[in-house]
């Protein structure tokens, strides 16, 4: 595709952007280097269309890149090639512009490697020429040094970058799993482990910078065709993602607690492992007929199939294997990054991921402190608007112009209260895609063959639930796989394919989001369950429970009906942390299973945890609000549905089942209020998968409403969730109907 007309300007523009910076470059000094370097990246992105000037251009950026990433100044070979480089340029453009082959460029613009330092006489060589044996640097087992009181804004910077950037490495590789041909994951995955090289490179966190580093020429390798991707060549980049990954967290611990790293992270053992699987590229090939590539799977689809055994990692004195070796980074200086070089760092980390592009970001980063703020003010202005609504009701009846200048007040209220929700909303994808690598890597410790199908990954939650969900999941993926999927033999005995099938799944379904984890295993058998929990005391040996109530007794504490414990579940802890975590965010999660099919887990939570879809209700002279998604219904029940179990307290009979009543004007100490159940309004509330029957003096409304801290002195208090201000300027308990059933 030829270049547009209007990419032809914008080139135009760039270069005489590069021509100014060029004007103060001199030998020994790093004036124009890095706008130099960010203005090629544009100029590479606009003429990518045209090879002929593409290809001098990242040539060039190459020479720059090395510059940076050892912190050095212009040196005489460089600046020679960039001047070079202005020269031909308007010709190049004028050439093609007018539909001309453009001139080829002079020698010294392109010749990738050419010298870099002012005292080396000749080009290095290439990586083929250098491709000698390059013996382990015992250096790379350090502590990281993070120069905190120096480099703390610079830290920060990268600390939130290398985050995003191994999120990405995880989920592409991954990807690159069940597509190895995919060059958009490689070349995703590449970029990430190169900017994280050059950042820690600039920022001297020697660790992490040496392992980017081998990891990024091996991936170079799969690159250039050298190499073909497999399994063990994945599961030591996720291996060195990892360890990356715990690098970062000490960055983590000094940004939030000023601890500086006390402990050594070894990164030597993967630095030998990465460099025996590049060294196969100089391996002769076989003389065998070579296999054709396995069949690409289908995008939605993980295959998660234990293979061989990765390569054992090698001890720091492992044989020494031939890799390229890297001059630019081990010129690099070892001491404190000056302020000159922590300035390129910045500037080539903004270059890196495209801020040197013309075009404006569409993100921005944003305190979640900030949003907390935003949101806080936004609900008292909710609270405002509905007190002014009522009061000009009361003062000027329904036809005031007030009224409708306050209904159009709320309406501008309510879609501020949504943007300000939507800015807390964060999508799930990053979660799901931990429970796929939790799920690849216990496929190969349980010695299953597992397809881990995802959907509705982009659906958004409130950041505070995408927080909180992550352990009621893993507990969740660990079971299906080591109870719930069956070995591969007895799924083939039984007539299933020999691969389980786990699939993972969000979705909205009113106000609530529903993640969804189901599998085509054995299935939770009811009977099993109960003869289980008779045997460890927690059901009297005569105990009849309907199917749903059997399921159920999973979650209780200590129950297990693994016959053996394994170093994946069996030691009855687990399912009772996930009910747990989910009722303290407001959630619910439902069973259904069919022994022999499978079992599919529900989990239905709110959308935000800062705003809460209520009904309130009025018990005496006080109000109280009951969480939406926990009410089932209410009623004004006959007198002759009620009645007395000695020694349980009061309850209701509905539809042949025995509900417990409990009063909240007993529970609050309420006077004036309604004792009398068949002159009240039972509500029946949800909680921990039973029903309770809740008795209130009357149903006001329905309303959303902020959710409000109670402070410190009544933190904690039982049967109350919170506190939320109504339109009359009066004060409501949220009730938390979990724990106000417990105490009761």
């Amino acid at each position: 595709m030829p270049i547009s007309s209007d990419s032809f300007i914008a080139l135009e523009d760039t270069f005489n952007r590069i021509a100014s910076e060029s004007i103060l470059a001199q030998p020994g000094r790093d004036d124009g280097l890095i706008p130099s370097y960010s203005l090629l990246g544009v100029l590479i992105e606009l003429s990518a269309p045209e090879p002929t000037l593409c290809e001098p251009a990242t040539a060039l950026r190459v020479e720059l890149e090395k510059l940076l990433d050892t912190a050095q100044p212009f040196d005489a070979a460089t600046l020679g090639q960039l001047t070079t480089f202005i020269a031909w340029l308007p010709g190049a453009i004028s050439a093609l512009k007018a539909g001309k082959p453009a001139p080829a460029p002079a020698t010294a613009t392109v010749a990738v490697g050419a010298a870099t330092t002012s005292d080396a006489g000749a080009a290095p060589a290439t990586a083929a020429q250098t491709a000698v044996p390059v013996a382990l640097d015992a250096a790379v087992d350090v502590l990281q040094e993070l120069q905190l009181d120096d480099n703390r804004e610079l830290l920060a910077e990268f600390h939130a970058e290398a985050l995003d950037h191994l999120q990405q490495i995880e989920g592409a590789l991954l990807q690159l799993e069940q597509q190895p041909d995919h060059p958009d994951a490689l070349n995703s995955i590449f970029r990430s482990f190169h900017t994280i090289k050059g950042n820690s490179g600039f920022l001297h966190l020697v660790p992490m910078q040496k392992l980017t580093h081998e990891v990024e020429s091996l991936l170079d390798l799969v690159r250039t065709g050298k190499l073909r991707i497999n399994s063990a060549i994945i599961t030591e980049v996720l291996r060195s993602r990892d360890v990356v990954q715990a690098l970062v967290g000490q960055v983590t611990v000094a940004l939030e607690s000023g601890k500086v790293p006390d402990k050594i992270i070894p990164v030597s053992h993967l630095i030998a492992a990465v460099r025996r699987l590049a060294s196969e590229s100089q391996a002769p090939a076989p003389a065998a007929v070579v296999a054709p590539p396995p069949a690409v799977a289908p995008a939605t689809v993980t295959p998660f199939v234990p293979a061989e055994a990765a390569p054992k990692a090698a001890a720091p004195v492992a044989p020494v294997v031939p890799f390229p070796a890297d001059a630019a980074v081990a010129a690099a200086p070892a001491g404190p990054p000056t302020v000159a070089s922590a300035a390129k760092a910045a500037a080539k980390a903004a270059a890196a991921n495209g801020a040197g592009n013309s075009t404006s970001s569409s993100t921005v980063r944003v305190n979640t402190d900030k949003l907390d703020t935003l949101m806080n003010v936004v609900g008292e202005l909710v609270i405002v608007q509905s007190q002014l609504h009522e009061s000009s009701r009361a003062v000027m009846g329904d036809n005031s112009s007030l009224v409708r200048d306050v209904a159009s007040l709320s309406r501008i209220t309510k879609d501020l209260q949504h943007t300000a929700m939507a800015l807390r909303m964060i999508p799930i994808k990053p979660t799901f895609q931990k429970m796929e690598r939790l799920s690849r890597d216990l496929a190969r410790e349980c010695g299953k063959k597992v397809v881990f199908l995802v959907s509705g990954e982009d659906t958004e939650l409130d950041r505070t639930v995408v927080e909180e969900i992550g352990d009621p999941l893993v507990h969740m993926v660990r079971n299906s796989l080591d109870h719930g999927l069956e070995p591969a033999a007895d799924r083939l005995a039984k007539g299933k394919p020999e691969a389980g099938t786990v699939h993972l799944k969000a979705y909205h379904q009113g106000s609530n989001i529903v993640i969804e984890m189901s599998d085509d295993g054995r299935g939770i058998d009811p009977a099993r369950i109960v003869a289980k929990a008779i045997e460890k005391g927690l059901l009297p040996p005569d105990a009849q429970l309907s199917k749903e109530d059997a399921l159920n007794l999973i979650f209780l504490p200590g129950f297990s009906t693994a016959e053996k414990i394994t170093s994946v579940s069996g030691r009855g802890v687990g399912m009772d942390v996930v009910r747990r975590n989910i009722v303290n965010l407001r959630g619910k999660i439902e069973i259904e299973s069919e022994v022999g099919k499978g079992s599919v887990f529900r989990i239905k939570l709110p959308l935000t945890m800062a705003i809460i879809d209520g009904l309130v209700v009025r018990v005496g002279g006080d109000h109280f609000i009951l969480p939406s998604t926990s009410v089932q219904m209410a009623l004004r029940p006959p007198q002759s549905a009620l009645f007395t179990v000695q020694g349980k307290g009061e309850a209701l009979e509905l539809r042949g089942k025995i509900i417990p009543l409990y009063r909240l004007h007993e529970r609050f100490s309420i006077p004036h209020a309604i004792t009398v159940p068949s002159d009240g309004i039972v509500v029946l509330v949800e909680s921990g998968g039973r029903t309770r029957a809740v008795l209130v003096d009357e149903m006001v409304r329905k309303q959303e409403v902020v959710i409000k801290n109670l402070g410190a002195y009544l933190q904690g208090l039982p049967g109350v969730a919170g506190g939320a201000i109504l339109g009359d300027g009066s004060i409501a308990l949220i009730i938390d109907p979990a724990s106000l059933f417990a105490a009761a």
